[in-house]
């Protein structure tokens, strides 16, 4: 059984998508539309997929695809949500989700309405250093959970035009925690379970930018663990590791460390950190997250099971986010 499915949007992320599912089997990728003139039909050429459009509309009337992967800028998930789940097909969304917790809402209750399924590109906690790591919590190698700590640093939002990849997170009013330290939390999520934002604090380092670009984030996870995630993308390298930075989970029997290359550490009561034969995964996006996250998405549609990203079940990675900004309504500028 083949799916076919098509593309919305052909900017810096959507290549990472196209590429994914280019190599995937049993799916077709068999158009890509975007309104900017010819950035569909340059994009198609590209990765190889067979029709481009320059209307959302056009292209589902035409090909009629199982499923649409949308890549596009968040404040067009809504309309774009409820343009395929009105032509009854089934919908895969890149994060983040919405701008505002209303919206996000919408977005779920239009595909139940229409009956088909509303699935979120959340590809960070799919990086094989974080699947490895739940494996290992999951056995019980750390024991019981008590801390852990994200310190996510890296140097694209330096200077006077930053992050040159995505330069419209220069425009954006909430930045680091909505666009960045989301996919954190919901990594925390998936390793240590459900947690409560206690505090966040934010600023805006670069003053170029509209939103914050630093931020410090304590929780506690519902079976008692403490959690910190510190965020800036001014103090680390260009380019950044693949990991974007480092994690360390803490148990009351060991302690595990995930390095910015991905490569996995133990240490064990008082024996010296352990280096794990874990070899991280070069190809494709951060550890090809993106493929297995799609693997996954594909899975779900097929066998009607259920996703570790589901719509409503993503909600409560953006009520997370919210948090935060509740706790920290307006960045400090240092």
């Amino acid at each position: 059984m083949r799916n076919n499915g098509v593309l919305v949007g052909a900017g810096f992320f959507a290549q990472f998508q196209a590429d994914a599912w280019k190599r995937m089997s049993g799916v077709n990728l068999v158009a890509v539309a975007d309104l900017y003139p010819g950035k569909a039909r340059e994009f198609a050429a590209k990765y190889g997929i067979k029709r481009d459009y320059e209307s959302v509309q056009a292209m589902l009337d035409a090909e009629k695809p199982d499923f649409v992967d949308i890549a596009t800028r968040p404040d067009t998930h809504l309309e774009l949500t409820r343009l395929v789940a009105q032509h009854g097909i089934h919908v895969i969304c890149q994060k983040p989700m919405a701008p505002t917790m209303a919206e996000c809402v919408a977005m779920c209750e239009a595909c139940e309405q229409a009956s088909v399924r509303l699935l979120i590109h959340e590809n960070w906690r799919w990086q094989p250093w974080y699947r490895e790591a739940k494996r290992l919590i999951d056995a019980g190698t750390l024991g019981a959970l008590k801390h852990l700590s994200f310190d996510w640093r890296t140097g694209d939002g330096n200077g006077p035009e930053p992050y040159t990849a995505q330069p419209y997170f220069r425009e954006m009013p909430r930045l680091i925690v909505y666009e960045s330290l989301v996919h954190t939390l919901d990594t925390f999520r998936f390793l240590g379970g459900e947690l409560n934002v206690t505090r966040c604090e934010t600023r805006r380092v670069n003053p170029v930018l509209i939103g914050e670009d630093w931020a410090e984030i304590q929780c506690v996870f519902n079976g008692g663990a403490r959690g910190f995630i510190h965020g800036d993308r001014q103090t680390g390298p260009v380019p950044a590791p693949v990991a974007m930075g480092s994690m360390v989970i803490k148990g009351d029997c060991a302690t595990l460390r995930i390095a910015g290359d991905g490569e996995i550490f133990l240490t064990q009561s008082e024996a010296p950190e352990e280096k794990l034969p874990f070899e991280p995964i070069v190809t494709g996006y951060k550890g090809d997250s993106v493929l297995a996250t799609q693997q996954h998405l594909l899975d779900c549609l097929r066998n009607g099971q259920l996703c570790e990203s589901d719509g409503r079940e993503y909600l409560k990675t953006v009520a997370l986010v919210e948090d935060c900004y509740r706790l920290s309504p307006q960045p400090n500028t240092t």
